[in-house]
Formats: structure tokens, sequence, C-alpha cells
């Protein structure tokens, strides 16, 4: 039998808390963009804080399913993820062609095009001597996206497994182990050149698994670890690391990332804690519900701007980069979401009609 973990919030539900540090760890990501040479480690934090927020809350709806079902439906998780991911990723490679077949703003990206969109549409931008060769530069960002897809399509089998064999968090853990060896392995291979494993998947699977731990493992852990010190700690490890170059070296791996995702995964916890969420984080509240498309549209609009603007292609980009998203948001995602909901609704009434006779 598996038991629930008791995220205080269910299956599908939105906190707000948790907007908000997704709203961070993108903000953290387009200052990054913005100001190098002021936030260079910005850019690691933010994305290991949405690795560690992905496993958390993708272990936790699994483990609750199992928890409240007896099994886990992986059909219908991967057909979930596709619609929650796919619909704005089209569109903003619909906009990507189209700019570049009209403006071409990097100059030489209508030659790559083809591949380009290929890469982009197929998650593989962060395989080697595949994803980030031959394509526009101003997808180089898309590794992330592809880390995190092929996260959904593994990770559910792991949990699978490991609810199926009645030893849940010694399962997980023994992933765990599988995953540090891989980092490790991987940082040992490149350790000439340690920025050359930025990309890969194995580099960062510690922070899915630290997340995914977290989540299993919270009832033991979690009262002591999100006092106000707790807190306080993690969002100053997080400020520290934002304006420190992270980013070239082993550590980057083994020590960052790993820190970082603890950090992350104390605040999750503690916004789980205090459902309130203080009405000054109400714009990282808003930032965080439209993260995903922010996400990927502001490097390829700063990179756009760049030739033209130099500087102030940063703010300027942040700005359209907001202006994107939120069109993302409402004309894209939530009507397909809404739309999604609607379905799933019909099907589960249906489910409970009672058969005639």
């Amino acid at each position: 039998m598996v038991r629930g973990t008791g995220t205080g919030a269910g299956g599908g539900a939105r906190v707000a808390a948790w907007d908000a540090l997704r709203g961070a760890a993108v903000a953290l990501v387009i200052l990054r963009h913005a100001w190098p040479d002021v936030f260079p480690g910005a850019g690691v934090v933010g994305v290991v804080m949405f690795f560690a927020l992905s496993g958390h809350l993708i272990t936790g709806l699994l483990v609750d399913e199992a928890a409240a079902t007896g099994r886990v439906d992986l059909r219908r998780f991967w057909w979930r993820r596709i619609r929650r991911l796919v619909p704005a990723l089209l569109a903003f490679v619909a906009v990507f062609v189209v700019v570049t077949l009209t403006l071409d703003p990097l100059g030489g990206d209508r030659g790559t095009l083809p591949r380009t969109v290929a890469v982009a549409l197929t998650y593989t931008a962060n395989i080697p001597y595949v994803g980030l060769v031959g394509v526009s530069p101003a997808i180089y960002h898309l590794w992330t996206l592809a880390t995190e897809e092929q996260f959904y399509l593994v990770w559910p089998l792991v949990v699978l497994l490991a609810v199926r064999s009645r030893r849940t968090v010694a399962g997980l853990v023994l992933a765990g182990v599988a995953a540090l060896a891989l980092t490790v392995a991987t940082v040992a291979w490149f350790r000439a050149t340690p920025d050359a494993a930025y990309p890969l998947p194995t580099s960062w699977l510690v922070c899915f698994v630290i997340g995914g731990l977290a989540r299993v493992t919270q009832d033991r852990w979690a009262r002591a670890a999100t006092g106000r010190v707790a807190v306080v700690a993690a969002l100053l490890l997080l400020a520290v690391l934002s304006v420190v170059d992270v980013r070239g070296h082993a550590a980057t791996y083994l020590v960052v990332a790993p820190a970082v995702s603890v950090a992350t995964v104390v605040l999750v916890h503690a916004g789980r804690t205090h459902l309130r969420t203080p009405r000054w984080l109400t714009p990282l509240v808003a930032l965080g519900t439209v993260s995903y498309a922010a996400y990927l549209w502001n490097y390829p609009l700063t990179m756009w701007l760049r030739p033209e603007l130099g500087v102030a292609a940063g703010p300027v980009g942040a700005v359209a980069t907001i202006a994107a998203a939120t069109a993302s948001w409402w004309l894209v995602e939530r009507p397909v979401r809404e739309h999604g909901r609607r379905r799933d609704a019909a099907v589960a009434r249906g489910r409970r009609v009672p058969a005639p006779g």
C-alpha cells in the first residue's frame, strides 16, 4: 500500500507561493540574460530551481495518485504533460519561423531553420552532436526544456517501480544514488572542459531527484527545515549564488546544483505551510503563472534585440517577454488547459454513471 504524503494542496491545485517561486526562478533567468556581468550565476540558480520544483511536484502527483487509486496512469500523466507544454511551444516555433523568414534578426538563421525547428519540436536540444549543432543560437535555451521533458518521460517509470516494490522511499533513494553516479561520471568525462557538460541531462539529474525525495520524505524533515532561519538561509544562498559566476566548474553540478535544489525544496515546503502569500509577492505570483512562456520567449527576444539595441536589449527584452508570455497564457495555454479540464471532468462523470439494468 502507498501512503499519500499530504501536500496540503491536492493534485491539480495551484499554490500561490509555488507560483511565486516559479516567478522568482524565471526572473533570475531574465536577469542573467539582461545583465550577465551583474548576475552571472542567476541563470544556473533559476534553472536549477525549476528542476527541483519539477522533481518535487511531479513526484507528488504520481505518489498521491498511487495512494488514492492504487495505480499510476502513465498514459494520462504523459498526455497531461503534452497538453500543458506543447501548445505554447508550437506557438513559439510558429512565430520563430515567421520572424526568421521575414526579418532574420541574427543573420544566417534562415539556412538553419529546418534543423532548428526539428530540434525544438523533438526536445533534443540537450543531446550531444544533435541539439546545439547547426541550429539558431536563439534556441540554445531549449536544452532545459528538453531535460525537463526527458525527466517527465523516465521519472514516472522510476516512481511506478518504487511504488510497486512497496518501498517507495528506498526505491527513490536508490534512484538518487544512481543519478549522483551519472552526474559524477559526466563531470569526470568532461573534467578538462566542465562547461561542455552544461546542457547534458545527466549533469542535472540530482536536482530532480532531490526535489522528488524531499516530497516523499517531507513528513520526516519539513517542520525542522521550514522555520524562519532555514527560509532566510535558503533565500540568502540563492541571492549570493546569483551574483557569483558558478558556471564552468565541476562544482557547478556537484555542489551548486544540489545546494540550490535543497534551498528550493525548503522554500517549497515553507510555501506549503504558509498558504497565505503576502500581497507584496503578487507580481512574482503573476510572473510564475506565465513562467513557462516567459522562459520560452526571453532568450530569443533578447538575442533578436541585441544587434539593434545593445545593452538596452536586456530591459526591453524583459518587457517584451512579459507581453509575449501573457499573450501566450491567455490565447494559447489557458484555453487549452480549460478545455482539458472540462474534458477530464466529463470523462470522470461518465465513469460514475451506473450501468443500466
